[in-house]
């Protein structure tokens, strides 16, 4: 079996969790946080939707540089919101089922600019940087909800607003 084919089960099931949550997203309250130093809720849900699209890049570049600046994707309903999500777990999805072995073995780097963040195997770059990030904000969006009175999904096991998954 290969390192893809070990990896695809746990992403097919954290983007369904994730999509589960991102479906919930009261999108009429796109500027409301939690607190001033907090992402609003809009783009935490745009940023969490954008997250798979790390794995293509994960996969078939060396590096990200965040020194050249980044343009978030702006999404006004909930339907556009799933749209992109939608679309960054397809290509993240094709990109994963086609990586060879010898790609997770390769060194991918992370600067800003002239500084290097890190460097660390494609493999570890994949379940710290993309899907633990994934899982991270997932669990900060869920936390969104519940203070919003939304009803949480179950994630791993019931809410408190599902009694089962």
């Amino acid at each position: 079996m290969s390192l893809s084919d070990t990896l695809l089960p746990e992403f097919d099931q954290e983007m369904s969790n994730t999509r589960r949550a991102l479906e919930r997203v009261p999108m009429d309250k796109p500027d409301w946080k939690p607190h001033p130093k907090s992402m609003t809720l809009g783009r935490l849900a745009t940023h969490l939707a954008e997250l798979p699209g790390w794995v293509v890049t994960t996969v078939n570049t060396d590096e990200l540089d965040l020194g050249g600046g980044y343009n978030p994707t702006q999404v006004a309903t909930t339907e556009e919101l799933l749209a992109l999500c939608d679309r960054k777990v397809s290509e993240a999805r094709a990109a994963l089922a086609g990586a060879g072995d010898e790609i997770w073995h390769q060194p991918w780097t992370l600067r800003m600019g002239d500084q290097k963040i890190f460097t660390l195997p494609k493999i570890a770059v994949h379940r710290t940087f993309t899907m633990n990030h994934i899982i991270h904000h997932r669990g900060q969006l869920t936390v969104y909800l519940r203070l919003n009175d939304v009803p949480v999904p179950s994630i791993y096991g019931p809410s408190a607003d599902e009694g089962g998954m």
